[in-house]
């Protein structure tokens, strides 16, 4: 009977369930495959944790981190990224913590988890990073760019030969991520809803993006599309949207927002959301956490001057300022049908001010200029235009900004085209520029 109960002692550890997790993520896997254990790494890092481990989950695309608190404890973080669909789902069913998104919340969403808060406001909704959805070809395909409409065209099986998009291939081979992933939602609201298309039935579909962009780089006659960070050595297109010119999806054309098929990174948390769950989020948001952002081939938040050549077909003004100043890597935009800011400026407002600070450029330096959709009124693109902009200045004054000239370029330099709504929220936009 001793010897069955010493046996039984041994077996307890064994036999006990493992620690519970402090804090479970669960959705997309453009974020969840390397980003998300990144940013628990460094946020556990920070916290003074140690013997910090990342382990392959229970399933695949899942990741376990482990490590010791200040204090000796243990620390278990689950992650899984099995699409930004099923972020949403776990938070509904109490089995997230955090949702992780490589798109928005839609409104069916929002409606579901209106028991966790208001998703969609400011403390919820945060915008971790950037991205760019890349049109990804062989590398020996020559082609070197195409407009929405003809991916849409692609994609949804109408155009099947390369030789119609007028390079030597033979059949198009359509490699794309599955239904519960972000990155499909993204492509599939910019690309093929404004064409009425879907997915052609015939396309080869993924659940890791990883997976995704290495057939591609097998096939010559593939195409597809993946996040900025699992390009992975195949061919990036530029991409146009109606009459806009055709961008690449460049570090700071996605910074801005003015490549077509650029998108935010989200972390959704509920209103009283675990302690852990909030010191993600503002980790993520803090300049150490945008580093690791940049570091896993996304794109940070992190406020730069770049020089714009000017050109020739720039209207006199805005060539003018060109030739003399340089322009921020951030574009304000605004919450859809409102003058307000979204969520991201009101961020933006105060990175854009610890930038003008820290180089001695609060007083008298910075020139806004604004940006917006035809309007059949006469002289009302330019009204409104300089009034968004004038709507950032009365911002940044909040935050100790006093601006040189707000400038107000109604209609000019479209980024995408304007006959959809997507396209004119893009094109209302408010760029900053510094002498």
């Amino acid at each position: 009977m001793r010897r069955l109960l010493a046996l039984l002692l041994c077996l307890l550890p064994t036999l006990a369930p493992a620690e519970p997790a402090q804090l479970r993520i669960q959705g997309s896997n453009t974020i969840g495959a390397a980003l998300a254990p990144a940013l628990v790494r460094g946020l556990l890092q920070s916290q003074g944790a140690t013997s910090i481990e990342t382990l392959p989950g229970a399933a695949a695309n899942e990741t376990v981190v482990r490590a010791r608190s200040r204090n000796n404890q243990p620390i278990r973080i689950d992650i899984a990224a099995h699409g930004s669909s099923t972020g949403f789902g776990a938070l509904a069913s109490g089995e997230a913590d955090l949702a992780a998104a490589s798109r928005p919340i839609n409104d069916r969403e929002a409606q579901q988890l209106q028991a966790l808060g208001d998703l969609r406001s400011a403390g919820a909704e945060q915008v971790i990073g950037l991205d760019g959805v890349a049109v990804i070809v062989h590398p020996d395909n020559p082609l070197g760019q195409l407009t929405t409409e003809q991916l849409a065209q692609v994609f949804s099986g109408q155009v099947r030969r390369w030789e119609q998009l007028g390079v030597p291939g033979g059949s198009i081979h359509l490699y794309a991520r599955d239904d519960r992933s972000g990155t499909f939602e993204t492509f599939k609201a910019l690309v093929l809803d404004p064409q009425h298309g879907q997915l052609f039935s015939e396309a080869r579909r993924f659940e890791a993006a990883d997976e995704l962009a290495e057939r591609v780089m097998g096939d010559r006659q593939a195409i597809g599309f993946s996040g900025l960070a699992t390009v992975h050595g195949a061919k990036v297109l530029a991409v146009a949207d109606g009459d806009a010119p055709a961008l690449p999806p460049s570090r700071a054309l996605v910074a801005s927002e003015d490549y077509p098929l650029s998108r935010r990174l989200f972390f959704y948390l509920p209103a009283h959301a675990r302690p852990q769950a909030r010191a993600l989020a503002e980790f993520a948001q803090s300049p150490a956490g945008q580093a690791i952002v940049a570091e896993q081939g996304f794109v940070a938040q992190q406020v730069k001057a770049l020089p714009v050549p000017a050109q020739a077909d720039m209207p006199p003004r805005y060539r003018a300022l060109a030739g003399e100043a340089s322009r921020l890597n951030v574009n304000f935009r605004f919450q859809e049908g409102s003058a307000s800011l979204d969520n991201k400026a009101l961020r933006d407002v105060q990175r854009v001010g610890d930038y003008l600070r820290q180089a001695g450029k609060l007083q008298g330096k910075v020139v806004l200029v604004g940006f917006g959709d035809p309007k059949e009124t006469p002289g009302r693109a330019a009204l409104l235009s300089r009034l968004r902009a004038m709507a950032v200045r009365r911002e940044l004054a909040r935050a100790g900004v006093e601006v040189k000239e707000v400038m107000g370029m109604g209609d000019e330099l479209p980024v995408a085209g304007n006959d959809l709504e997507q396209g004119r929220l893009k094109n209302r936009r408010v760029e900053v520029w510094v002498y």
